[in-house]
């Protein structure tokens, strides 16, 4: 048990990172990583996913209010912009979890994977958003609910959808990172919540689990992951990015494919 342990808060520490680095909840690091760690702990196959999936979330809550603190001591949050997003996100997040409780594991893990080749193809295109003019406030909720529906279906913080919408609102890039990671904690409350409440009916999870939340790990993660965070935040404004957003695409590429794998 202590090795998973360690596991967990090494996940956490990497998570945390990124979520600085890139105004990512960390999510896309620790779904497939718990996925694998869960499986190797004998855990029932059916519920592996939705449980890696709603610790992610949970465990997101603390790396997105430890990163955005981090961001907007450096002035890099755009706070008008993320309350304008918020109640669209939170309406899309509880829905989203909603929805992926409804949803079988293996459905669930090929959206994951699709997802992960998606993101990792972006970033290998370089694919910059258009400029386009301000959104209207309800073109703000439809967007809102949607990075916030799929970021719950994923158990990511929705870093990879916002930012690039935020850039399209001519937003700067590090305060579109920042911005980000404010918009993750709405996404992160009300998709844990949702994911604690559907799983609270399941009574095959394992001990210790708050729903389809997994205690042991979100423990260790969000302890590694909140102290990661303001690191990966500082190292932002310094460090080539895009050098290491290439890396990050090929961390993603792996996980995917070895998650397509377990799918045959």
């Amino acid at each position: 048990m202590i090795t998973y342990w360690l596991f967990y808060s090494l996940t956490g520490a990497v998570a945390g990172l990124f979520a600085g680095l890139f105004g990512l909840g960390g999510g896309v690091i620790v779904v497939p990583i718990l996925t694998f760690l869960f499986t190797a702990q004998h855990m029932p196959e059916i519920h592996i996913l939705h449980m890696a999936l709603g610790t992610s979330l949970a465990s997101i809550l603390f790396t997105s209010l430890s990163s955005m603190r981090a961001h907007n001591k450096r002035g890099a949050v755009e706070w008008p912009t993320a309350l304008k997003i918020a109640p669209g996100v939170l309406v899309g997040a509880f829905s989203g979890s909603w929805l992926a409780a409804q949803i079988s594991t293996r459905y669930l893990k090929i959206f994951f994977v699709i997802f992960l080749f998606y993101i990792a193809f972006r970033i290998v295109r370089h694919i910059a958003p258009e400029i386009k003019k301000p959104y209207t406030s309800g073109g703000i909720f439809g967007v809102g609910a949607l990075i916030g529906a799929i970021s719950s279906l994923v158990g990511i913080g929705g870093g990879t959808m916002s930012v690039p919408f935020l850039l399209r609102c001519n937003v700067s890039m590090h305060s579109a990172i920042g911005t980000s990671s404010a918009i993750g904690f709405p996404i992160a409350l009300a998709g844990a919540v949702g994911y604690a409440l559907n799983g609270s009916r399941i009574i095959d999870l394992p001990p210790y689990t708050l729903g389809y939340i997994y205690l042991p790990a979100l423990l260790f993660v969000a302890l590694a992951s909140v102290t990661t965070a303001p690191l990966g935040a500082k190292l932002a404004h310094k460090l080539p990015v895009a050098r290491l957003k290439m890396i990050f695409a090929g961390l993603l590429l792996v996980m995917a494919l070895k998650m397509l794998t377990g799918l045959f």
